[in-house]
């Protein structure tokens, strides 16, 4: 896949107006917070196509492209499932819950003292961010954000986890280095799948 900020940019508004129509089509507030996860993260490609027309840097937009893509993404995801869930999956989505709000609070402040970097490496970009911990703190992050998906009981949000999970894997192996850039590039295309989820909510039934 070759990226650019044309790229981005198409790929950022089509992924946009998927999360306005699972916006529009989510029957309960409950879920807003998981349906509007497309058009964040379409708006996440957008932004990074600023950032490739700025030739990287440290300027607004990677820091913005930090922010979503790092503290904001750990306590979105979880926080999302969580409401959309129905009560009796609450039990175990609060670990997800809990490690995103810490990784989260870990990965802000980590923002807001130290600096942000973009660079354009060739068809992808890499961010540099000044983190301590870092294992642990990419640990929480997927337990935060892939955990959540994985358990919470409904089968395409549970699809999706995979997704985001196999890509991760994907991108881990060819983009070592730009891993930040090409795993949010692949979570943002498979977050469409939320179209169907919000357009055919899960009913609320008891756990087995």
């Amino acid at each position: 896949m070759c990226w650019s900020a044309t790229a981005d940019l198409v790929a950022g508004t089509g992924i946009a107006a998927v999360g306005v129509a699972c916006v529009a089509e989510v029957p309960s507030r409950r879920e807003l917070p998981l349906a509007a996860l497309p058009l964040l993260l379409g708006a996440h490609q957008i932004i990074e196509s600023v950032v490739w027309d700025s030739g990287g840097g440290s300027g607004p937009a990677t820091l913005a492209w930090a922010v979503i893509a790092l503290p904001l993404l750990a306590l979105w995801v979880p926080v999302g499932v969580w409401c959309a869930t129905p009560p009796h999956a609450h039990r175990r989505l609060a670990l997800p819950l809990i490690t995103g709000a810490t990784t989260a609070a870990v990965l802000a402040y980590s923002l807001a003292t130290g600096p942000v970097t973009a660079e354009i490496r060739g068809r992808t970009i890499g961010y540099v961010v000044d983190l301590s911990h870092t294992p642990l703190l990419i640990a929480g992050y997927f337990v935060a954000t892939v955990g959540s998906l994985l358990l919470s009981g409904d089968r395409r949000l549970l699809t999706l986890g995979i997704l985001v999970a196999v890509g991760a894997s994907v991108c881990w192996t060819l983009w070592r280095l730009e891993f930040a850039s090409t795993w949010c590039a692949v979570a943002a295309v498979c977050s469409v799948v939320l179209f169907g989820w919000a357009r055919q909510p899960a009913p609320s039934q008891p756990a087995p």
